[in-house]
């Protein structure tokens, strides 16, 4: 998966509370267990006007003008702002697949779903829980100013805005080595590949009568 650092990246506001995963990526998209090709459908009940099935060209599909993902101001967002009980519903790890392949990197609510706010880390995609306050603020801040961006340190751990403020946040020191190293749970694996190699020669040597 792809490190994280640090971030400048444009803000697009998705206003409403308790997304769920199947409105992140319609359940008639998870037949596919790659990590790619999901972007074309995030959002799609919201995007587009009619019924999208896989297999078809979403070029050619009618897309909701009145869909914030739409708005020209917003294409090229990296940082999704969203509400309360972001990720919530069924544990669909295509969820993140479908907004990191969209081009996101960042999605800042006051709280997510346990198990999307776990699958966040091990794709790539890094969630921050603010205050509903600040997540107010920054609502007010992206719809009013065309080309809002947000400054994303990951090191540091801060939100800044364009006006130089900065808002704190948490993440546990594993996440944050994995994340800044790019390595999720096959990564972590294998940076142990020498010691599993050599437990594995040390195996065959105390019990070669297993690998016969």
């Amino acid at each position: 998966m792809k490190a994280f650092t640090t971030l400048n990246g444009l803000v697009c506001p998705l206003d409403r509370a308790n997304v769920d995963t199947d409105a992140i990526i319609p359940k008639q998209f998870l037949k596919s267990i790659k990590r790619s090709g999901f972007g074309p459908n995030l959002f799609d009940e919201w995007r587009y006007l009619d019924h999208g099935e896989p297999g078809m060209d979403n070029s050619t599909r009618p897309v909701n003008p009145d869909f914030v993902l739409n708005f020209p101001r917003y294409q090229g967002a990296q940082v999704l702002l969203a509400r309360e009980n972001f990720g919530c519903g069924s544990s669909r790890e295509h969820a993140p697949w479908a907004l990191e392949d969209q081009g996101l990197r960042v999605v800042i609510a006051p709280s997510f779903a346990d198990i999307f706010f776990s699958n966040c880390y091990k794709n790539g995609l890094l969630p921050i829980v603010q205050p509903a306050e600040v997540v107010d603020q920054l609502f007010k801040e992206c719809v009013a100013s065309e080309g809002y961006r947000l400054t994303v340190d990951l090191a540091a751990q801060t939100v800044t805005t364009p006006s130089g403020q900065s808002f704190a946040f948490d993440i546990t020191p594993h996440r944050k080595h994995c994340m800044l190293n790019g390595l999720d749970e096959i990564g972590l694996t294998l940076a142990h590949a020498d010691k599993i190699r050599a437990f594995e020669d040390a195996r065959k040597q105390s019990l070669p009568w297993f690998y016969v």
